[in-house]
């Protein structure tokens, strides 16, 4: 009886999520129909090519592997981010679906918020709340117009992690984000991190072995599409097996971690193995990574929780998902270690 109690309500709350577009022609490529979704505004293709100047050059702010992004300035007077994709498939449509039902149902500090979208004329736009100040990877490689000290880099490491930890323990029906990585981390004008890029995601309804059991929200050739920004980050588990977990997440959060140390991309060197082997127990300042700590805060991390960040990121590294924190526990560790950090400059003051 239970068993099948619980079959019913998955069955219903499948029907539920289904209900969120009515009409939505999958197979299609926008036929002028408008999907009517709950809670977020429908924006005409001319609304938005209007408040981008047809997509000018001068209001472009962002490229990817399958899309650009505008910014745009609504009648209204609010800014805007608009990506517009640039090719269109079945799955292309599968994954823009999935945005706009993940960010219709999260409400977080800390992730981007959804303000609408347009489905016509064979395109596919999803409009955001503007961030102002880029991704982190940009502001790692110098490419931002913020400087990022290292309590500034924890404090970024810690929102990011009480994101993530919203949608895994929080959100209702939990979320895996499933795409992770230093430039899906938008940083707003107070170096704020909102996490952005839901196309990958997946709806949490009840697990299996540890991995989910879900509708699927984004495939494993989605993930690995844009495989030169995107491998370095990917779950060992998930790429040979396809299996979502939370953990997959924690595994992509330990390698922005390790970003937000070194400032150098992992898919350019295997950034894991190079810590590993430069470690040593004995250097209680930099823990033998000072070669390769980011020069723009190696004399500030000395007394300043490295060590601690370090062995935390090469746990979220682990090989087996079930040898990872959860990101509850990261969230809670990189809180002490801030906490220490100010501590520490404190009595340097006085």
């Amino acid at each position: 009886m239970r068993s099948a109690l619980a079959c019913l309500g998955f069955k219903q709350r499948t029907e539920n999520e289904e209900r969120m577009f009515v009409p939505w022609h999958s197979g299609t490529k926008g036929d002028g129909t408008a999907p009517q979704v709950n809670g977020t505004r429908y924006f005409s293709f001319e609304e938005l090519k209007r408040c981008t100047a047809n997509f000018s050059k001068n209001n472009e702010i962002g490229v990817g592997d399958y899309n650009e992004v505008y910014k745009g300035h609504c009648t209204n007077g609010i800014v805007v981010a608009i990506k517009r994709a640039r090719k269109l498939s079945f799955l292309d449509t599968k994954a823009f679906q999935s945005e706009i039902e993940v960010l219709t149902r999260v409400h977080h500090k800390n992730i981007v918020s959804l303000v609408g979208f347009c489905f016509e004329q064979s395109e596919q736009l999803l409009v955001y709340e503007y961030v102002s100040n880029r991704t982190l990877r940009d502001n790692l490689d110098g490419e931002g117009d913020m400087c990022l000290d290292w309590t500034k880099r924890l404090q970024i490491a810690l929102d990011s992690a009480r994101g993530l930890a919203y949608l895994h323990e929080l959100a209702n029906p939990l979320i895996i984000h499933g795409n992770v990585k230093s430039s899906n981390i938008l940083l707003d004008e107070n170096l704020h991190p909102k996490l952005t890029d839901f196309c990958a995601s997946k709806l949490v309804y009840e697990k299996q072995n540890g991995h989910v059991s879900s509708q699927v929200r984004g495939t494993l050739g989605h993930v690995a599409s844009g495989i030169s920004g995107t491998l370095g980050y990917l779950d060992p588990e998930y790429f040979y097996t396809g299996l979502l977990s939370e953990k997959s997440d924690v595994f992509s959060f330990g390698m922005v971690m390790l970003e937000l140390i070194t400032a150098r991309r992992p898919f350019e060197i295997n950034l894991v193995e190079k810590v590993k082997r430069a470690i040593d127990e004995n250097d209680q300042e930099y823990y033998g990574l000072g070669d390769i700590i980011d020069p723009n805060i190696v004399n500030e991390v000395g007394n300043g929780g490295l060590r601690t960040f370090v062995q935390l990121a090469l746990e979220c590294l682990e090989y087996s998902a079930s040898d990872r924190p959860s990101m509850n526990k990261i969230m809670k560790e990189i809180d002490i270690m801030l906490q220490h950090v100010g501590h520490e400059r404190t009595a340097t003051i006085d």
